[in-house]
């Protein structure tokens, strides 16, 4: 296969030393279970995919973008009871996201894009108290929100449901095992009116909200909902990654 310049693992330091890479990727992942029929890297393998389909498009529009490697825990809080579950707090991926711009600031890597894939993972707070410091404009992206789901699903869950795994019986079908071995997905709501609306928030007790780890039903998911949401998700990706890159930073207001 051949060497895809703008992914750093396949990369070797001829090519990264003569390219003026001017974006950065990073993949950012979990590792959780995902009801009966999806793997716990899901988060992982989707968000990779679709950060390398986006930045191909990139690159081959001549923006000048580097995927780095992905990481593969997130926030699991919520989950821990549930083994196999791998928890990455909030302060450690702050840690660690202040290593990665600082690599970047010293190699003249000037933009960072946190392509998220998780939905307990949130960045936003970690940029603002992170932005000040480093010369890097960074800036976030929840793939799995790019696009509005109801033009391509019937089932709208939000954990390994009819989104997750259409997605994944496109990008990764040996990983996805038969859908009669798949829960459905059923979710119990909180009890308290405010917490149920969503106009007030506190984070969902993962055993007590499903019995299967999954929320919405996986039953009605295809191939081809996946690659179609896919690519709608991919275009748009695309076209923001090319219109970052070639941005300039000291006027990006109109």
């Amino acid at each position: 296969m051949p060497i895809r310049p703008f992914i750093l693992s396949e990369t070797t330091w001829k090519t990264v030393d003569a390219t003026p890479y001017e974006l950065a990727i990073l993949p950012w992942g979990a590792c959780e279970a995902h009801n009966f029929h999806l793997p716990y890297a899901t988060d992982t393998i989707q968000v990779v995919r679709v950060a390398a389909a986006a930045a191909q498009r990139a690159w081959t529009a001549g923006a000048r973008v580097l995927v780095l490697p992905s990481v593969p825990f997130g926030v699991q809080t919520t989950q821990l009871g549930i083994k196999g579950c791998i928890n990455m707090n909030p302060s450690t991926q702050a840690a660690l996201l202040a290593d990665i711009a600082g690599s970047l600031d010293r190699q003249g890597i000037l933009k960072l894009c946190i392509l998220n894939g998780h939905g307990a993972n949130d960045f936003r707070q970690t940029i603002r108290e992170l932005q000040p410091k480093t010369r890097v404009f960074l800036s976030t992206a929840n793939w799995y929100k790019i696009v509005d789901p109801k033009g391509h699903f019937e089932d709208l869950g939000d954990h390994a449901g009819e989104l997750e795994t259409s997605v994944m019986m496109h990008l990764a079908p040996d990983a996805v095992l038969p859908l009669s071995e798949a829960g459905d997905g059923r979710e119990r709501r909180f009890r308290i009116g405010a917490l149920r609306d969503g106009w007030a928030w506190a984070p969902r007790d993962w055993k007590q909200v499903t019995a299967d780890t999954g929320i919405g039903n996986p039953k009605r998911a295809t191939a081809d909902k996946g690659r179609n949401y896919l690519e709608s998700v991919v275009q748009q990706l695309s076209q923001y990654f090319i219109e970052l890159a070639k941005a300039d930073l000291g006027k990006l207001y109109e």
